[in-house]
C-alpha cells in the first residue's frame, strides 16, 4: 500500500474513533487526532468520566459498526463565526479555530457518517471499502497535556494501531510482544545495569557496577577510534554563565534549559550542550591554517529539562552523556572530514551489530526561517555540502525539512533494531553560524584572517540513549568483549572450589571479567542463574576437571563446547575480546 494511502486511512480512523467516543461519552470534548507512524491517536477531555484500557474494546466495537456507514467524506469552508457555531462549548476546538483565523487560513470542516470535525483533509476515499475492519485495534491510553504544555489541562490520549491488513497488524502486535521482553527498563533491572530513584529524580539514571562497566566499554571504544584518527581530548565544566549562551543564541532559541542559579551577581546555567565551550577553547588561542582541521572531543554530561511525560528509562533522560566532537576546519576540508566521520560511524555500527540504517539529511523549514540563525547563503552552502558527501557514501538517505538544528543542517542516522523499530542515533551537524557569532578565526596561507567552519559530531548520540537502544537491539545478549561479566565459573560442589578459584585468578590475570559462583546450590540452578544473567561463557568444574586440570565450556548461544585446558580457553577468549568478535 502507498504510504500516503495508509496515512489517510490512519487519519480517517482517528475521526472514526472520535465519533465512537462522542456517542459513548457525550460530554467528552475532542481536541486533536493525527495519524502517526503505526496508527493514530486522539487527545480527549473526558471531564468527570474516567477512562481505562478496559473501556477500549467497546469503543473499538462501535468503530467497526459505524465504519459500515462511512462511505465518503464531504467538506465545507466556513468563516470563523460558522466554525464557532459548529464547535460551541468545546474550548479546545474554539482555540484552534481562532488560531487558524488569525493566520488567515481557510477553516474547513469534514463530515463522514454524520460526524463532523475540524480538519485540513487527507482521508480514505471510501472508508467502508478502503479499511479492513480487522486491520486496526485500539492499543492503549496515556496522559497528554493540551498542546504539549504542562501549564495546560491534562487530556486522555487514546492510541490506535492501523495497518493495511490483518496480517500486517498481527505482525506488528507480535513485534510489540517481543519489545516487552526486550524492554531495556526490564532488562536493566534483571541484569543489574541501572536504576532510577524518586529520591534522586526522574530522568537521572544511576548505574550499578555492571552498567558502569558496560557504559565505560562503549565510551572507551569511541575514544580509541577517535584518537586513532587524530582527535584530541578536552575537558569542560558542567555549569557556565548565561553570557555564553547569549553569544551562542541558546538563551533565545533553546527551550530545554534549566532555570539559572544566581551566583556572584551572575546567572549560571547547567549546560544543555557543549558547543559554546568548544568555541571558547578554540577562540582562546591563535590558530594557523597549518593546524586545521583541529578535532576537539570530549565525553561529558549535559542537563536538559525534558518534560516528565516524555522521560523513558535511558532513551529519554535529563542527564545525557555525549561523545561530543567539534572539528574546526577550512571550507575545502569539509568533505574529507565528514568522510572520516562516516567511516567511524560505519565501523561502530559493525562492532555494535547495527546492520540496517539510513541517513536523514535534516534541513531547515523553508516556510518559516525565523527559527534559525544565519542567512540563506550560509544555509544553502551547508545543505549542499551535506548532500554531496552523503550521496557519495552510497548509503540510503532521505531529505527532511524542519529537522535542522537552529544553527545549521545536519545528518541524522536512523537505525532499525532487531525487531524492526527505528531509532535516531548518530548525528553530524555542519555549522557556519556559531563560528561567526563567536568571531572565530585562523590565519590563512596568505596571512589573512579567515573564519573556520565547525562540524559537530556524536557517534553514540548519547551514551544513555545508545545503551537503552543497544540493550533492546541485542536483548541483553552482549558480545563477549562488551559483556560486563564475560565468564561464570560454576563449581559443582565445595570440594571443587579451590581449583575454581585458581581458574578465576588465571582468567582475571589475563584481563577477563569473571564471576565465581560460590553458592551452595545444585549445578542445574547455577547454570539457570548464569543463563539468566546472559553471561557469554559458563565454565563447569567437577571431579574430572579438577583431576585433568581442565574446564568444561558452555556458550550462551552455541551450547556445550566441551572440555578445554585453561590455557586454551584463555587464548580463545582473549582473542575474541581483542578482535571484538
Amino acid at each position: 500500500m502507498e504510504p500516503e494511502k495508509l496515512q489517510n486511512i490512519r487519519h480517517t480512523l482517528a475521526h472514526l474513533m472520535a465519533q465512537a467516543v462522542k456517542e459513548l461519552y457525550p460530554n467528552a470534548q475532542l481536541t486533536l487526532g493525527p495519524a502517526i507512524d503505526t496508527g493514530f491517536y486522539y487527545d480527549i477531555d473526558f471531564g468527570a468520566d474516567k477512562l481505562s484500557d478496559a473501556d477500549l474494546p467497546k469503543i473499538e466495537k462501535l468503530m467497526r459498526k459505524n465504519l459500515q456507514n462511512w462511505k465518503e467524506f464531504t467538506h465545507q469552508e466556513v468563516d470563523e463565526a460558522g466554525a464557532e457555531k459548529a464547535f460551541a462549548g468545546n474550548q479546545y476546538k474554539l482555540e484552534l479555530v481562532k488560531e487558524i483565523s488569525e493566520r488567515g487560513e481557510k477553516i474547513t470542516l469534514y463530515t463522514c457518517g454524520n460526524f463532523t470535525d475540524l480538519c485540513r483533509g487527507g482521508h480514505a476515499e471510501n472508508p467502508s471499502k478502503d479499511i479492513a475492519p480487522d486491520s486496526f485495534k485500539l492499543d492503549r491510553i496515556a496522559g497528554a497535556y493540551w498542546r504539549g504544555s504542562e501549564k495546560n489541562p491534562m487530556l486522555t490520549r487514546i492510541y490506535g494501531l492501523a495497518f493495511e491488513s490483518k496480517p500486517a497488524l498481527d505482525m506488528h502486535l507480535t513485534m510489540l510482544e517481543e519489545a516487552k521482553k526486550r524492554d531495556h527498563r526490564k532488562l536493566g533491572k534483571e541484569l543489574e545495569l541501572f536504576m532510577i530513584a524518586d529520591e534522586v529524580g526522574p530522568g537521572l539514571p544511576m548505574f550499578y557496577p555492571k552498567g558502569a562497566i558496560l557504559r565505560r566499554l562503549i565510551e572507551n571504544y569511541i575514544i580509541e577510534e577517535q584518537e586513532a584518527r587524530g582527535y584530541v581530548p578536552i575537558w569542560i565544566p558542567h555549569i557556565t554563565k548565561g553570557k555564553l549562551y547569549e553569544i551562542s543564541g541558546h538563551l533565545s532559541k533553546y527551550d530545554a534549559m534549566y532555570n539559572p542559579m544566581h551566583i556572584d551577581d551572575d546567572d549560571y546555567y547547567l549546560k544543555p550542550m557543549n558547543c559554546p565551550h568548544f568555541m571558547m577553547l578554540y577562540k582562546s588561542l591563535p590558530h594557523s591554517y597549518k593546524e586545521l582541521p583541529l578535532r576537539y572531543t570530549c565525553t561529558t554530561t549535559n542537563y536538559r529539562y525534558e518534560k516528565s511525560g516524555e522521560l523513558s528509562g535511558l532513551t529519554r533522560v535529563r542527564a545525557l552523556t555525549q561523545d561530543d566532537c567539534h572539528v574546526f576546519c577550512m571550507p575545502d576540508q569539509i568533505e574529507n572530514e565528514i568522510k572520516l566521520m562516516l567511516e567511524m560511524i560505519g565501523n561502530a555500527y559493525h562492532v555494535f551489530k547495527i546492520t540496517d540504517f539510513w541517513v536523514r539529511i535534516s534541513l531547515r523549514d523553508s516556510k518559516d526561517k525565523s527559527k534559525y540563525l544565519g542567512d540563506d547563503d550560509v544555509w544553502n552552502k551547508a545543505e549542499d555540502a551535506l548532500r554531496k558527501v552523503v550521496k557519495a557514501s552510497g548509503w540510503k538517505y532521505k531529505e527532511a525539512e524542519n529537522e535542522a538544528a537552529f544553527y545549521g543542517p545536519k545528518l541524522d542516522f536512523m537505525m532499525k533494531d532487531a525487531i524492526g523499530r527505528e531509532w535516531q542515533i548518530s548525528t553530524i551537524q555542519l555549522d557556519f553560524n556559531l563560528p561567526k557569532r563567536f568571531e572565530l578565526e585562523y590565519t590563512s596561507n596568505t596571512g589573512t584572517k579567515e573564519q573556520p567552519v565547525v562540524i559537530h559530531r556524536a557517534i553514540l548520540g548519547s551514551t544513555e540513549r545508545f545503551m537503552g537502544v543497544l540493550i533492546e537491539h541485542l536483548a541483553g545478549n552482549f558480545p563477549t568483549w562488551l559483556s560486563p561479566i564475560q565468564v561464570a565459573i560454576l563449581p559443582i560442589s565445595d570440594k571443587h572450589l579451590e581449583y575454581s578459584k585458581k581458574v578465576a585468578e588465571s582468567l582475571r590475570a589475563s584481563g577477563v571479567r569473571v564471576e565465581l559462583n560460590e553458592d551452595n546450590d545444585t549445578l542445574g540452578k547455577k547454570i539457570r542463574n548464569a543463563k539468566g544473567t546472559k553471561v557469554p561463557y559458563m565454565l563447569v568444574i567437577g571431579d574430572a576437571e579438577v583431576n585433568d586440570k581442565t574446564i568444561t565450556v558452555e556458550h550462551r548461544d552455541k551450547g556445550k563446547v566441551g572440555a578445554q585446558s585453561v590455557a586454551e580457553f584463555i587464548a580463545n577468549i582473549t582473542d575474541e575480546i581483542k578482535n571484538r568478535n
